[in-house]
């Protein structure tokens, strides 16, 4: 089974160990975009031989970071077709987690799922963690954050993915199957160090276009300190442990899912999700000779 990375950086170093920590066992192959980081982000990206290193393409709306690094996201993946078997398109900071992901995927594959959303949990921590173990083990406390529950990982056979701004939904296209119940998480580990996110959020501040303050999007990075702690308090006080062995993540989140109208998969498709799979190959093939 293979998977291929995609994802932007900017200044991340001290996020890129915990990021290759959680994802190399995973991983192929690593797509990073870096947007002219001053840290050391690019000397961590180029230690790691699984990872492409390539220049942000210059932004396709001068007037919005956002919008382009939608259009950037909704497209880039599309290399990997007839290639890999899975895509995840993240940020840095965004670790999908199942406690048997490899067996997970494989499963997901035979019974012929092509997306996969996982439900969001905005992890927190008051201290930044050391770089020493998975985040994932290291910081387990997070709230149920519908917001984050986003469309990380899918086939690149399907046709599109459709983001909207910060990929908090999609509309996919083209031969659409979601797994049978939403196992998969999305560990958003923004949040870690107080003070470290403030000074974050008036970083990324500077990053943002006319058109991203029009539309209000990255707000809270304008937010003063005491409507940040305001906010920080409120996910401090919704904390669960998502390492939970009896954790059921599929009943954790309460209301609907932008997904929920498409279909699912059964736990008897793995013949039809195999043949699906191959027919989709083979259609591919044909049409690079053609």
């Amino acid at each position: 089974m293979k998977i291929d990375l995609y994802a932007r950086c900017w200044n991340e170093g001290d996020m890129l160990p915990f990021f290759f920590l959680h994802y190399d066992h995973l991983v192929q192959r690593y797509v990073i975009y870096d947007d002219g980081s001053t840290d050391n982000s690019q000397q961590l990206l180029s230690l790691n031989p699984k990872v492409e290193l390539r220049p942000m393409p210059r932004y396709s709306d001068p007037e919005s970071r956002i919008a382009s690094a939608v259009a950037l996201q909704d497209n880039c993946w599309k290399e990997s077709r007839g290639i890999a078997d899975w895509v995840i398109i993240t940020d840095i900071d965004e670790h999908l987690y199942h406690p048997n992901i490899h067996g997970y995927l494989e499963q997901c594959r035979e019974q012929g799922v092509t997306i996969i959303p996982a439900l969001g949990y905005q992890m927190l921590s008051e201290q930044f963690p050391e770089h020493k173990n998975p985040l994932c083990r290291s910081v387990t406390m997070g709230a149920c954050f519908a917001i984050c529950s986003k469309l990380n990982i899918f086939s690149p056979e399907i046709d599109a993915v459709n983001y909207g701004p910060g990929r908090h939904r999609a509309a996919p296209a083209g031969r659409i199957v979601l797994p049978v119940r939403d196992e998969l998480q999305l560990l958003h580990y923004h949040y870690l160090g107080f003070d470290r996110v403030r000074k974050r959020h008036m970083q990324f501040l500077t990053k943002q276009r006319k058109r991203d303050f029009e539309m209000g999007w990255g707000q809270p990075y304008a937010w003063s300190e005491e409507q940040f702690r305001e906010y920080w308090n409120l996910i401090a006080s919704q904390l669960i442990d998502v390492s939970r062995p009896d954790l059921r993540p599929w009943e954790t989140h309460e209301g609907s899912r932008w997904w929920e109208h498409y279909h699912r998969a059964t736990p008897h498709s793995r013949d039809r999700g195999r043949i699906l799979n191959l027919l989709a190959r083979t259609r591919l093939t044909f049409a690079r000779k053609a």
